[in-house]
């Protein structure tokens, strides 16, 4: 693995009054999400403070034990689908993880109208009480994260020489947002001869990932030249560009497949969040000239295709977290 993802500066996209700034940054974007469907991100405002106060809280949790952190369960919940998740509990292809984690979302309280008629990936998040820096610190990097995020998704529009605020206007003005703490142990070597993963190889649902890396490695992402890593890199975020985005572009934006394996020998972390459409968003195209992939069908690992569905997002979200953990679907979406 030789190749390496871009780093974008993407300073320019926080400035309104910087238009060949954040021309600049826009063909870069388009490049690299033509190319890989990742990048590293620079500028993003995301401060040092903020990643360290996160990373210290979650160790904390992590190192509770087995019996406390599941004081919190993904059970407790309910339909805002929140809490914590042991080692194997989250399928990836099917597969058991060798990671345990917590889900978070935007914390809404009870009153919140989506809340109070039970819309499904709503409501509020479970906080451990043993671990009272958790939940300011979370917080605090779900919001300078979602703000670099809008920043980000304007340079996307202007890449496909839409306007910067299209995706605002259409999609995301009240995004769904999703965030994940992951604590992978070091991947054991399987038992059956073949490769045992962190996470196996998939791709992201939404338009958006950003994501943070603890000192220790284990991203893959496969390219045109191969399966390539994706390292930590100081005063970086990895961005990622997911299924929904693919299919808005009509496959000139690709989904890229990545997988994790921590082989470093230490407990890694890592900290992913999913910028996506409203729950309520209808799922129409771009406009042609954006559309550029024309809806090409690119055949894909899992022989997915983005381009047949309909609908909005919250269905398609719906039907994909519910194979995650299938134990909760049935009972909670």
């Amino acid at each position: 693995m030789t190749a390496s993802l871009p780093v974008i500066d993407m300073a320019p996209l926080l400035r309104r009054d910087d238009a060949a700034g954040r021309e600049s940054v826009a063909r870069e974007i388009e490049n690299a999400c033509r190319r890989f469907g990742f990048f590293y991100v620079t500028g993003h405002g995301v401060t040092d403070d903020i990643l360290a106060r996160l990373d210290a809280a979650a160790r904390k949790f992590f190192e509770l034990p087995e019996e406390v952190k599941l004081r919190i369960p993904m059970s407790k919940g309910g339909r805002a689908w929140r809490g914590f998740f042991p080692l194997g509990g989250e399928l990836t292809s099917g597969r058991p993880d060798g990671k345990e984690g917590l889900y978070f979302g935007s914390e809404l309280p009870a009153e919140h109208p989506r809340v109070k008629t039970g819309w499904p990936l709503h409501g509020a998040n479970l906080w451990p009480e043993e671990v009272p820096d958790l939940k300011p610190a979370v917080l605090d990097y779900m919001a300078a994260t979602t703000r670099a995020a809008h920043h980000l998704l304007e340079g996307v529009a202007l890449s496909l020489g839409l306007a910067a605020d299209y995706f605002a206007k259409h999609y995301t003005a009240d995004p769904t947002v999703l965030f994940r703490i992951f604590h992978y142990p070091p991947t054991p070597p399987a038992s059956d001869g073949g490769e045992n993963w962190g996470v196996g190889e998939h791709t992201d649902y939404g338009l958006l990932t950003l994501l943070a890396q603890d000192r220790h490695g284990g991203l893959q992402v496969k390219t045109p030249e191969g399966w390539i890593a994706a390292p930590p890199l100081a005063g970086t975020l990895v961005c990622n560009i997911g299924d929904m985005l693919d299919r808005l572009t009509g496959g000139w934006y690709l989904s890229t497949p990545h997988r994790v394996r921590n082989d470093s020998g230490e407990e890694r972390l890592s900290f992913p969040l999913f910028f996506d459409p409203d729950f309520a968003a209808e799922m129409v195209p771009l406009p042609p000239e954006a559309a550029k992939g024309q809806g090409t069908r690119v055949p894909r690992w899992d022989d997915a295709d983005l381009q047949a569905f309909t609908g909005t997002y919250g269905d398609y979200l719906l039907g994909k977290v519910s194979k995650v953990f299938p134990e909760l679907g049935g009972d909670v979406l």
